[in-house]
Order: structure tokens, then C-alpha cells, then sequence
């Protein structure tokens, strides 16, 4: 597809924004509404498959229904020339993934903020029943004043129908971001976004990702079965408690991580409020006074003792320990009253 070509007599392809290995995206024109939006049209090679085409339809359908101020709203879709494509809202600014490759890393204090958004975004899909299936930097647009909204629901999901046995990086995730279960050839869960969103926070706060493998074979080993470097070895200064949730969310079996965006979302932002940072300011104001109310099935009190888990297990390991300890120092005490009535027979 070119510049400047006219989709479905409507949209006008201006400006090619970047292309991959599925899809081209473009800054286009919508004549009709007169406003600026974003096409991604996908390539030839993903469109002639009919149960690809219907998939799409069903994820795209989906996507739309997702209202949400982090996440990129799909206006539009459709099949011309040959080829299917997605009307998407333009989002001004850059990709995180681009601006890793330029910074580096985010500080504590700017990487929360844009995470808590990602959770905010991503968990209000969970709790809609959908999984995103492809969570990573790329998929996270990052507007100049640090709004995040995230992109590309259900296309991963789509793309299973045309090769449900292969586990590649446009079926089920890119091999960096994807979730043991997935790299296992498994179905994508809640649980798996959140491993997901825990790589990118890796990323985000180190500049580096966890596992690095020159094939998705090794790379999806690797997350089945390797730990990854501990994150204080490239963060000296970083908290505890911030670690020990990166761990978790990176947790092998999926029982053991975060049930879902949400909860995630929540401990990451009583952690920065902790911190006497406020994850909020980068929020909209809908999120920021709504978020509690949107996830009311975990309270605030629940992001506390999740923080603390932790510190908590240890606490139940010594009072153990001290029940223990009672109830030896009980026996001889039994042992007593118990030939008190039962004399040995001489």
C-alpha cells in the first residue's frame, strides 16, 4: 500500500508511521469526519485466509467495544484492494519501545506512572473477558505529556486461526514478552498479560530485557525455565519492595503472579504512593478518580497486604515456629498427667 492511496473511498492514506512483519501502519485522513486517524493495514500474506478474515472481523468488533482512556479506540474496519485494515484513533508521540532505544531506561519515578497506565488500560480489557496476547513496548503508544494508551488488541489472536500449531511471534507474542504458558504453545490468559506487562517493567526501569536468545526456541526455554538476572544488579538503589513485586510478576506458574492487569496496576500505585510519588499525575482524570471504583472487586486494603506479602510470609513463618515451640514445651507436662493416671505396672 502507498501514500496516498484511498481506502474504501474514505480514508487517505498520508504518512507511513512504520511497518513490520504484518503490517504497515499510516497517519491517514478520514474525509468523511474530517479528522486524522491511524490505519494499519495488514499484509497480503494475512488476508487471503478466510477464517483469518472472519477472526479479524470478531477481534476488531471486540476491540471497538473497549472504551477506555488507555487504550487506543478502534473506529473502523474493513477489506479493500485485497487487503484488511483497522481504523484507529491517532495518538501523537512515540512507541515505548522507541523511546527505550533512546533513553536507555526510565527512572522509578517516570517508569510507574506509564505502567500503572498499561495496567489501567489492560486490566479494563480483562475484565471485558479479553486478553491482549501480545503485551510489549511496541504495542504501548506514549503521547509528549506521558499518556499511554495501548494498541493492537486481538490481532495476535486472529492470526492463530491461520496456523494454530505454530508458536511464532505473530501468533502468539513477540518471543521477548511472552508468557511461559504461551512460550509452552498454551492458550493466553489474564495471568500471561501480566507476566508480559512484568517484562516490560523490567525493561522499562533497567534498559534491558530479562532473557536474550538468538531464537524464539531458546528465548521461549529460557522463560519456561531460566530466572532472569536480578533486577538489583543493574538497579543498586532499587527498593525491596519494588523488586519483590517484579518477581512475582515474573513468577514461572501462573497462580503465583497477579490475578490480573488491575491488581498489578494497584500495587504498582501504592508503591509510588509510598514513595511520596504520585502515578496519578501521569493518569487521566477519569483513571486516576475512577480506578478504585472501576476494579472494585480487590480494595486498596488488598494492595496493601499484597506490598507486604512478603513481610507477611515471614511473620507467619516465626509465629510457626512459636506454636510449635508452645506446644513442645506442652509434652512434658502430658506425659506427666498421663502416668499420674496410668501408673506403669511394676
Amino acid at each position: 500500500m502507498e501514500e496516498g492511496a484511498l481506502l474504501n473511498n474514505r480514508y487517505r492514506l498520508l504518512q507511513l508511521l512504520g511497518s513490520g512483519g504484518m503490517a504497515e501502519v499510516f497517519r491517514a485522513r478520514d474525509a468523511m469526519l474530517e479528522r486524522y486517524v491511524a490505519i494499519k493495514v495488514l499484509l497480503p500474506d494475512y488476508t487471503g485466509n478466510q477464517a483469518f478474515q472472519e477472526r479479524f472481523r470478531q477481534e476488531a468488533r471486540a476491540a471497538a467495544n473497549l472504551s477506555h482512556p488507555n487504550i487506543v479506540t478502534v473506529h473502523d474496519f474493513g477489506l479493500d484492494q485485497g487487503r484488511l485494515f483497522i481504523v484507529m484513533e491517532y495518538i501523537p508521540g512515540s512507541d515505548l519501545k522507541s523511546l527505550l532505544r533512546q533513553r536507555g531506561r526510565f527512572a522509578i519515578e517516570e517508569a510507574i506512572p506509564l505502567m500503572v497506565q498499561a495496567c489501567a488500560g489492560i486490566g479494563y480489557a480483562h475484565r471485558a473477558g479479553l486478553v491482549h496476547c501480545d503485551v510489549k513496548p511496541h504495542n504501548m503508544l506514549v503521547t509528549p505529556d506521558r499518556r499511554l494508551k495501548v494498541t493492537d488488541f486481538g490481532i495476535a489472536r486472529a492470526l492463530a486461526t491461520i496456523h494454530p500449531e505454530e508458536r511464532s511471534d505473530v501468533v502468539w507474542g513477540s518471543p521477548q514478552y511472552f508468557s511461559p504458558e504461551q512460550a509452552a504453545g498454551e492458550a493466553p490468559s489474564p495471568a500471561s498479560d501480566v507476566y508480559s506487562l512484568g517484562i516490560v517493567l523490567y525493561e522499562t526501569l533497567t534498559g534491558s530485557l530479562p532473557f536474550n536468545a538468538t531464537t524464539p526456541e531458546e528465548l521461549g526455554r529460557m522463560h519456561l525455565e531460566a530466572r532472569p538476572q536480578p533486577i538489583h544488579e543493574y538497579l543498586p538503589e532499587i527498593p525491596g519492595t519494588l523488586e519483590q513485586i517484579v518477581e512475582k510478576v515474573l513468577s514461572k506458574e501462573p497462580s503465583a503472579r497477579y490475578r490480573t492487569a488491575d491488581q498489578l496496576g494497584r500495587v504498582l500505585l501504592k508503591f509510588g504512593t509510598q514513595r511520596e510519588t504520585n502515578p496519578t499525575l501521569a493518569l487521566t482524570p477519569e483513571v486516576s478518580s475512577t480506578y478504585q471504583e472501576e476494579t472494585g472487586e480487590e480494595t486498596e486494603a488488598e494492595a496493601e497486604t499484597e506490598i507486604a506479602a512478603f513481610a507477611v510470609d515471614w511473620l507467619s513463618v516465626v509465629l510457626g515456629l512459636l506454636a510449635l515451640i508452645a506446644v513442645g514445651g506442652l509434652i512434658p507436662f502430658w506425659m506427666w498427667v498421663y502416668f499420674v493416671y496410668n501408673p506403669p505396672i511394676r
